[in-house]
C-alpha cells in the first residue's frame, strides 16, 4: 500500500513522468503536481475511510474539458436546429478535439500527446482566420484550400521537428492576425449583449494569461507551498470560456452580415448563445 503521509514529490524525479519521458514544456507542470503518483493512478479514488484522493490540477482540467465539450456540443445542436453556417459547427467540433487532446496530454505528459494538444490549437486558429476573413475574400475556394494545406503541412512538420519557442511564436503570430478583424467587428457591433460577449472574451483572456504567467514564473516557489493555487488549471478553465465567448460573438457578427436578425439569449440565465431568425426567403 502507498503511504499517504509521505509527500510523493520527494520520490519522483521532476524530469520524468510515470508514463515515460516528458516533453520540455511539461517539466514545469510536473513540479507543481503534489502526490503525482497517487493521482495519476486514479483520478478519483477513495480509501476505506472515504477520504478522496485526487489530483486537483488534473481533476480541474478534466472537469473543464467535460463542461467545454458539453457547451460546444450544445452549440452544434443549436446551429443545426437554426440551420446556421457549417463553418461554426466545424469550429465547435475543433474546440472539442482540442479539449480531448489537452486532456490526453495532461494525463500522460508525453511528447506524442503534446502534439495532440498543440496541433489542434493551430488548426483552431486557422479556422478563426477563415471565419474572420472569408466574408471579405473575393476568391471563395482559395482561402480554405490554402488554410487546409497549411494545417496539413504544419501537422507533418510539427511531428518531426519540435521547438517550444518556435511553436509559441507561430501560435502567437496566428493570434495576432485575428486581432484587427476582431476589433473591426467589435466597433461595428452596436448590440449591447453582443458587446458584452466581446468584453467577456477579453476578461477571460486576461485572467487566463495572468494565471498561466503566475504559475509559470513562480512554479518553483509554488511547488513547496501547502496550498497550490492551481494557476495552470485555472488557465484552462478561463480559456475554455474564452473560446466559447469568441465563437458566440463571431456567430452574432456573421448572422448580422447575413441579415438574420441575431440576438443574444441566455440558457438557464447563464450560458449565452446566439439565436437567429432567417427571412422566409432563405
Amino acid at each position: 500500500m502507498l503511504d499517504y503521509s509521505i509527500p510523493l514529490r520527494k520520490h519522483i524525479t521532476p524530469w520524468r513522468s510515470l508514463c515515460g519521458l516528458t516533453s520540455p514544456s511539461a517539466e514545469w507542470i510536473i513540479r507543481n503536481l503534489n502526490h503525482i503518483l497517487l493521482h495519476i493512478i486514479s483520478l478519483h479514488s477513495y480509501d476505506f475511510g472515504g477520504r478522496e484522493r485526487e489530483s486537483k490540477l488534473t481533476s480541474v482540467i478534466y472537469l473543464k474539458n467535460g463542461i467545454c465539450n458539453i457547451k460546444f456540443l450544445g452549440s452544434c445542436y443549436i446551429n443545426y436546429r437554426m440551420q446556421f453556417e457549417k463553418r461554426f459547427s466545424i469550429l465547435h467540433i475543433s474546440n472539442m478535439i482540442l479539449a480531448i487532446g489537452s486532456m490526453l496530454f495532461h494525463a500522460t505528459l508525453q511528447r506524442l500527446q503534446q502534439q495532440g494538444d498543440e496541433t489542434p490549437m493551430v488548426w483552431e486558429m486557422l479556422l478563426y482566420i477563415y471565419i474572420l476573413y472569408s466574408p471579405h475574400w473575393h476568391y471563395k475556394t482559395t482561402m480554405p484550400t490554402f488554410l487546409f494545406l497549411y494545417g496539413v503541412l504544419f501537422a507533418i512538420f510539427h511531428s518531426q521537428i519540435r521547438s517550444n519557442f518556435g511553436f509559441k511564436a507561430h501560435y502567437i503570430t496566428l493570434c495576432l492576425l485575428c486581432i484587427p478583424r476582431m476589433y473591426k467587428y467589435y466597433i461595428h457591433t452596436h448590440d449591447k449583449n453582443a458587446k458584452h460577449l466581446a468584453k467577456l472574451y477579453l476578461i477571460t483572456l486576461f485572467l487566463g494569461l495572468s494565471c498561466w504567467g503566475f504559475d509559470r514564473v513562480f512554479c518553483r516557489k509554488i511547488s513547496i507551498w501547502e496550498f497550490n493555487p492551481q494557476g495552470h488549471a485555472l488557465w484552462h478553465v478561463f480559456m475554455a470560456f474564452n473560446s466559447y465567448f469568441a465563437n458566440e460573438f463571431l456567430m452574432f457578427c456573421r448572422a448580422q452580415q447575413r441579415g438574420w436578425d441575431p440576438r443574444v439569449v441566455y440558457f438557464m440565465g447563464f450560458f449565452p448563445y446566439v439565436k437567429i431568425e432567417k427571412p422566409k426567403a432563405q
